[in-house]
């Protein structure tokens, strides 16, 4: 696990993709998570994926015509690298991320700091659990909704043959700056996969 993403407190589950040999936790989002998300929230202004790995959800944020900055902790050939989201003075407007898997709820904290508009992550469904979360995320800053997609999510290392299907349940967590309060449980119908898949 990467030391500057350590998560502080909480329990780390040891449910984990496979290993990465590319640098801790890169699993690039397939395109079609994103066009998931953008057809069902719109952002205003700037747009920062701060774990944009290869560039695969910058490149579909961009369809939005919003401007997008992308950045990552390593040097994966897109964005600007060595910019450590968890330690960085740098803000914006809106923050959209795929986060580490280790460190997600270090990503959710620090996002809520630094966008002044939206914040949507794409976590396990299963981050809902944990009297941690509870008491130090969803009682304080519950997300303005969440998106449970009808669909599996398989991530796969960038080169790996794309095969079955994956057994984790998938979900955008939306937090709207000034919209506290009660959280909306909605659903993504299926056919995205099918619609944006390569």
């Amino acid at each position: 696990m990467d030391s500057k993403y350590a998560l502080n407190g909480g329990y780390q589950p040891t449910l984990k993709r496979f290993a990465d040999l590319d640098g801790p936790d890169f699993y690039p989002t397939p395109r079609w998570a994103t066009h998931a998300l953008i057809e069902n929230e719109s952002f205003d202004g700037r747009i920062w994926e701060c774990a944009c790995g290869d560039g695969a959800m910058s490149e579909v944020l961009a369809t939005t015509g919003a401007e997008i900055v992308s950045s990552d902790l390593y040097d994966r050939g897109y964005g600007t690298p060595n910019t450590d989201f968890l330690n960085t003075d740098l803000n914006a407007p809106n923050i959209v991320t795929n986060p580490p898997f280790h460190s997600a709820e270090s990503f959710v904290h620090s996002a809520l700091q630094k966008a002044s508009g939206k914040v949507a992550l794409l976590l396990r469904l299963a981050f809902l659990e944990s009297a941690n979360r509870a008491n130090t995320i969803f009682l304080k800053t519950p997300p303005s909704r969440v998106w449970v997609f009808s669909e599996r999510i398989t991530f796969y290392p960038k080169g790996a043959i794309r095969k079955g299907s994956g057994t984790t349940a998938y979900a955008w967590f939306v937090w709207e700056q000034g919209s506290w309060g009660q959280t909306a449980l909605k659903w993504l119908p299926p056919g995205y996969k099918k619609r944006f898949s390569a």
